[in-house]
């Protein structure tokens, strides 16, 4: 079995969730912390082993490319300044170079198109798909849990997660023909059925591993839900040729497209920090009562 070296994040999105905040930054750029979205997903890649990065991109983001890029001049100064600790942190993004790839999608045509996009890059090997936005706090990477269940499966891989089955229309949506509890062996991939005809409620989250065969299929594919090239539906149509399988991927994700689930992202990791935990733990519980004195309406909350 071939080796998963090479990873594509795609990143050409608008943003139009976290507006205004995306109307000028790139919303892969929005911070957890002390480092933007668009980092977890190249440490994630970087802990499985993927040795290539391909960033797909847009119009107005070359910010991620000076993000990840060899900034001589920050680097003199820090040094000069005999801040080792703040030099240390300003290298930690940088990407070798040879080591990655922008490309462009010159038009908003789905997830599909802009993994397609990457094709010359890709090659004719098995490759990894991170969506930036999906973030996880978890022991064990998701793509090292993919990668290791991907020793076993072969084929195309997708991570997967159980939602309500009112949300079934928001996801892609797997047809399990067999589930061990862990892994899925799937018989179709459904892209945002309606909840009635949902073949179950296991839904795909932002991580794959495919085969070169979905390229092929995105040469040919057509349109599919809200006028994209959907790549579930390209995944969908290398079934027969490629098994497919489902893989709960364990771990707590945030979805940072989505204002509240960014600022829950920044608190989970915070307190994960020794360095912060105290004080951050002390910040909610101060805001958290002070809302309660001041007759502010806020939900039960419980800080973890």
């Amino acid at each position: 079995m071939q080796p998963v070296r090479k990873a594509v994040i795609p990143s050409a999105g608008l943003g139009t969730r976290s507006l205004p905040a995306t109307k000028s930054i790139p919303k892969e750029m929005l911070t957890i912390v002390d480092r933007p979205i668009i980092q977890y997903a190249v440490e994630e890649a970087r802990a499985a082993g993927i040795e290539v990065l391909i960033f797909v991109t847009s119009r107005g983001k070359t910010s991620l490319e000076d993000h990840f890029d060899h900034q001589a001049e920050l680097y003199s100064v820090l040094q000069g300044r005999g801040k080792s600790a703040q030099l240390a942190q300003a290298r930690s993004s940088e990407i070798a170079a040879g080591r990655y790839a922008f490309v462009r999608q010159p038009e908003p045509m789905g997830l599909g198109h802009a993994v397609w996009c990457a094709r010359q890059f890709i090659g004719n090997e098995p490759f990894a798909v991170l969506l930036p936005d999906e973030v996880f706090l978890a022991s064990v990477p998701p793509l090292k849990q993919m990668l290791q269940a991907f020793a076993t499966t072969g084929g195309n891989l997708v991570g997967v997660r159980e939602v309500p089955l009112h949300m079934t229309n928001r996801y892609g949506i797997l047809d399990p023909a067999s589930d061990d509890g862990h892994i899925a062996a799937a018989r179709d991939l459904v892209e945002k059925p309606e909840p009635d005809v949902a073949p179950s409620r296991l839904s795909v989250i932002g991580r794959y591993i495919l085969q070169p065969d979905v390229l092929d299929q995105l040469d040919r594919q057509p349109p599919g839900a809200g006028g994209e090239i959907q790549l579930t539906d390209a995944i969908a149509g290398t079934i027969g040729r490629q098994p497919l399988h489902g893989v709960r991927v364990a771990g707590e994700r945030f979805d940072c497209g989505d204002c509240t689930q960014l600022i829950s992202a920044n608190l989970a990791f915070s307190l994960r920090r020794p360095e912060l935990a105290t004080s951050v733990r002390a910040a909610a519980e101060r805001i958290l009562s002070d809302a309660v004195v001041n007759d502010i309406q806020v939900p039960t909350a419980r800080v973890a």
